[in-house]
């Protein structure tokens, strides 16, 4: 074979090797080091956020205000005017608790006036508030059952006003009613009621402080057949033992001559 012969071999050779397969060049890394191959997500599941929002408090209608000629209540609008008020002074003795049980099971609306003296222990605190909790309205009935006519001035601020702050530090609000002991007001105890935003009312019957009615007969008798049972009635009762006994007969007595019992809540105050 000729010089030229091999030459041209050489030459077909050469190119059949650069025909062949190229290696591949190793793809880029991912960056953070991620496969190259593909990547299935899952799906992410949205996080549900509930709502909690404040429960709306609806306040009672309005349908009674006090007159304070007579201290009865006389109906606004179309409010049924056959209807009187339950209060109870000189609370929590020592059957407030036990009034208020029956009064609640009896479903017998009723404000609680209280003297400061008699929330003072770890008891009587616990007492009132489980009355509140029952749904009743609290009084302020001054601090120590003072006469206020024969008080200063200072004496008469520190009567009042430390009963509202106990009675709120316990129950978390002040009374919204004051009922003066004895049914005695001044001017300075007036005006200091009204600027503390408590309605002031006296009564108009009641009988549970005298003799002949500290028995629950006698008493339940007297508070239902009484001349001054008439619409609007304001009805002063006591913490006492033979009115705790007489409370059921007096409210069942009351309804059976068909008098409703007004909701302190629904009284017109003073704000």
């Amino acid at each position: 074979m000729n010089l030229s012969k091999w030459l041209l071999l050489l030459a077909v050779l050469f190119v059949l090797s650069a025909c062949g397969v190229a290696e591949e060049e190793p793809a880029a890394p991912k960056e953070n080091g991620e496969s190259t191959e593909s990547m299935v997500l899952e799906p992410v599941e949205e996080e549900t956020i509930e709502v909690v929002q404040d429960p709306v408090i609806t306040k009672p209608e309005i349908l009674y205000e006090l007159n304070p000629a007579n201290w009865a209540l006389q109906p606004i609008d179309d409010a049924n005017p056959k209807a009187v008020l339950l209060t109870i002074d000189d609370a929590p003795d020592k059957y407030a608790f036990e009034m208020a049980k029956t009064l609640k099971a009896l479903n017998a609306p009723a404000i609680f006036f209280v003297n400061g003296h008699f929330i003072d222990t770890d008891e009587e605190k616990a007492n009132l508030k489980a009355i509140v909790e029952m749904g009743f309205t609290i009084g302020n009935h001054t601090q120590t059952h003072a006469n206020l006519k024969n008080s200063t001035e200072e004496q008469q601020r520190e009567e009042i006003i430390k009963v509202n702050e106990t009675v709120e530090a316990i129950i978390g609000e002040k009374p919204i009613f004051f009922r003066a002991p004895f049914g005695v007001n001044t001017d300075f105890s007036r005006n200091l009621v009204h600027e503390e935003g408590m309605l002031l009312m006296n009564w108009t019957y009641g009988y549970d402080w005298e003799k002949q009615y500290m028995d629950a007969t006698n008493l339940t008798d007297i508070m239902v057949n009484t001349e001054y049972l008439t619409n609007g009635a304001n009805l002063l009762m006591h913490d006492r033992k033979w009115t705790a006994e007489a409370l059921t007969g007096i409210v069942e007595g009351l309804r059976a001559k068909g008098y409703d019992l007004i909701d302190p809540q629904t009284i017109k105050g003073v704000k």
